[in-house]
């Protein structure tokens, strides 16, 4: 009788070990969600500044070194830079890769000493969310240095959760300011001086700007292109993304990530099938259009998403950003892998593996990229998964 117990013991244990191991594998996208990419190499940095222009007005987009989100930085980044009428600058403390989440490095064009050493006085500060999740781990530095570049002429756009940076700099006390839906909560309760509001996608005091989550990086910079440079230039530049909200269209659905949408990640994490997600850094890429791809499809929770260069290196955007990839395809065989420029591709990309599917965004038949990644994520995990991806970009 003792002997049928033991073994009886032995293979609820055996079943409970097994049962553990296999959930901690099965969870490795949770794992990836949260993980943040740690740069590992020597960039070399050409000593020559970024063209200056003394006609145009001067953006620049704050970035922190230790994180920062990738479309909060990179929508704005492109937008600006479209009107052609604006010198656009990425700054950031010190001048080393910024982690760009999800998930690339990105080298600023200056750091804070050195933008500081140049004399220029910005007209536009952007915040995107940053590093830092709570008031607790705000770095002064940032915060210090924001406030020192602000006018009372300056037009500031806090983006998504650069809320959480824009409210500690006191510059939005008794302003309207807003932030991601699932956030925003949280975030009110640390700050309580900002004027809070939710259910709009940008608000506007003067020249105080903010926007709802991630998505709406891209509604809060129209707004301020619509100010700053007039309403045919900021038609241009939205039409050209084929996106064709005015910034008369502020209504919004803040609806917060709920218990019904973590049951089907976790069902999707857990039962679904979790793809290994390669995105390809290509010379003269959209800055918009490729951060769009990694921060949503980040979102479907894939096994493991990273970008990759065939050159095993550097790229250079359309408007001028460096980029580094993440890893190399000699090292990581993605189960997709997305390709914003399929003319420039190769006939044989190197190292793909025979099994791995080619993702070609075609021009023929032009639509908002976020709308194009949540039609194939709707053909891949059905709409109710693709109504979560949206809650999660704030994209209602």
């Amino acid at each position: 009788m003792k002997l049928t117990n033991s073994k009886l013991t032995y293979s609820m244990l055996l079943v409970l070990v097994l049962t553990m191991i296999w959930f901690f594998y099965a969870c490795a996208p949770v794992r990836e969600f949260m993980r943040w990419k740690t740069f590992e190499g020597h960039p070399s940095f050409s000593t020559q500044q970024p063209a200056f222009d003394s006609t145009k007005k001067t953006v620049i987009l704050i970035a922190d070194n230790e994180g920062t989100e990738i479309f909060d930085l990179m929508a704005p980044y492109h937008l600006f830079s479209a009107t052609g009428k604006l010198n656009v600058y990425v700054v950031a403390p010190k001048k080393e890769p910024i982690i760009l989440r999800k998930g690339l490095f990105l080298l600023p064009h200056f750091s804070f000493s050195e933008f500081e050493a140049t004399g220029v006085v910005a007209q536009v500060i952007v915040i995107p969310n940053l590093s830092a999740m709570d008031a607790r781990h705000q770095n002064p530095v940032l915060i210090n240095w924001i406030k020192s570049q602000y006018r009372d002429t300056t037009i500031m756009l806090s983006v998504c959760d650069g809320a959480l940076t824009a409210a500690a700099t006191g510059i939005y006390d008794g302003r309207p300011l807003t932030a991601h839906a699932s956030d925003f909560a949280a975030i009110r309760k640390q700050y309580s001086k900002p004027l809070w509001m939710n259910n709009i996608r940008v608000t506007r005091s003067g020249g105080l700007y903010s926007t709802a989550g991630v998505s709406n990086a891209t509604d809060g910079t129209l707004a301020v292109i619509d100010t700053l440079l007039g309403r045919e230039t900021m038609l241009q530049v939205s039409r050209s993304i084929h996106y064709f909200n005015t910034p008369e269209q502020t209504a919004h659905k803040s609806i917060p990530i709920g218990w019904g949408d973590k049951m089907a990640i976790g069902k999707k994490v857990l039962f679904g099938k979790n793809r290994k997600i390669g995105v390809l850094l290509q010379d003269g890429v959209n800055e918009l259009e490729l951060a769009a791809v990694l921060d949503t499809y980040n979102r479907t929770f894939p096994e493991s998403l990273e970008s990759v260069s065939l050159a095993n290196g550097s790229i250079t955007t359309v408007y001028g950003l460096t980029l580094l990839p993440t890893t190399n395809l000699d090292k990581f065989h993605p189960d997709e892998l997305h390709v914003l420029n399929p003319d420039q591709l190769p006939l044989k990309i190197p190292f793909l593996a025979d099994t791995s599917v080619v993702v070609r965004y075609q021009r023929q038949h032009p639509v908002y990229i976020i709308d194009a990644c949540l039609n194939s994520i709707r053909l891949q995990y059905g709409s109710r998964y693709t109504e979560v991806v949206k809650r999660l970009l704030d994209y209602n």
